[in-house]
């Protein structure tokens, strides 16, 4: 019986790897091979799943377009036991700084097209994020061409210290030990 749903939002296709809206992505794709992680595609959820092996935690990788993330995260919803509060969905962040993380309780889209149609399909704001801030372009006619960039190489200083904050926290979001996680994470 699954505890937690850990979902990295990115877009498929090789081109978007490591791009700024592929954070959650490739988050959740280091932090499974340090868990042993092997996921395998499946069709009907649109994604690609890895299992704990305490069989407690299903890893998600959507296979679709960050935009249309709700698909998927409301299939797992609809075929397991998981409810919108075992979510945790991991994303990329414009109004954070690069760098900069936060783990947050349910709450509005805040504009990210992909939170925006995961609550329109689930019906609910009521799940996790952890969110992971790839700074802001500064106009928001450039924001489109600033999510399909990559990081520069002190950006991607800034987001390893930033992972390896997560990792040091992973245990106590695993535990269900949110505020103990966030306290950490929200201290400078």
């Amino acid at each position: 019986m699954y505890k937690l749903c850990i979902v990295g939002l990115g877009n498929p296709d090789t081109k978007y790897n490591n791009t700024r809206h592929n954070i959650g992505k490739d988050w959740i794709l280091s932090l499974s091979k340090n868990q042993r992680i092997d996921f395998r595609k499946k069709a009907k959820f649109e994604a690609e799943i890895g299992e704990s092996l305490s069989g407690d935690i299903l890893w998600v990788i959507p296979s679709n377009y960050v935009n249309n993330s709700g698909r998927t995260v409301s299939k797992i919803i609809k075929s397991t036991n998981l409810e919108p509060k075992n979510f945790l969905i991991i994303h990329d962040e414009l109004d954070l700084e690069v760098g900069n993380i936060k783990l947050k309780d349910s709450g509005g889209h805040g504009g990210h097209n992909g939170i925006r149609d995961i609550i329109n399909k689930i019906g609910t704001e009521k799940f996790y994020r952890l969110r992971v801030g790839i700074g802001h372009p500064g106009s928001k006619d450039e924001v489109t061409d600033w999510v399909l960039n990559k990081f520069t190489p002190n950006e991607k200083i800034e987001l390893e210290k930033s992972y390896f904050k997560l990792v040091d926290v992973f245990e106590l979001i695993k535990s269900n030990k949110i505020s103990e996680a966030q306290k950490f994470l929200h201290t400078e």
